[in-house]
């Protein structure tokens, strides 16, 4: 069974999959969501649960840099409920600190132009909350 990964934000959600031994995160798409209206991505979170029989998710926990948990981790925690409740998966929350800035440097670093940095970055850092969460495993 493949574990799932999310970085949640107010307007995406980054997904990405582990390989079936639960070795590698691998990005797989970006959703477009209306974070007010929570069950907006479940159709498409449906299919991918399905299509690739999910058996965990780990949403990313972004604390503050002082550890406390703020308005957009409170918003990843209604999230990772939802899902819990939604899909009957359990969920893991998992500190994603810097991971959006990692991500954005190591696509800098890869010369990704700006736009099509924009389009990958949260897939990106879902791949990394994924593989920080695997490799602690």
């Amino acid at each position: 069974m493949k574990i799932i990964g999310f970085d949640v934000g107010s307007k995406t959600i980054g997904v990405a999959i582990s390989d079936a031994l639960g070795w590698t995160a691998q990005g797989l798409t970006t959703i477009y969501w209306d974070e007010t209206n929570i069950t907006s991505a479940d159709e498409e979170l449906s299919k991918i649960i399905k299509e690739h029989e999910i058996s965990k998710a780990i949403v990313g926990l972004p604390k503050n840099m002082n550890g406390t948990i703020g308005e957009r981790g409170e918003a990843s925690q209604r999230f990772a409920e939802h899902i819990e409740e939604t899909f009957n998966i359990p969920t893991v929350m998992w500190d994603e600190r810097l991971t959006t800035m990692a991500a954005e440097r190591i696509l800098l670093q890869a010369d990704v132009s700006r736009k099509k940095r924009k389009k990958v970055i949260d897939k990106m850092a879902a791949v990394m909350i994924l593989q920080g969460y695997l490799d602690q495993k």
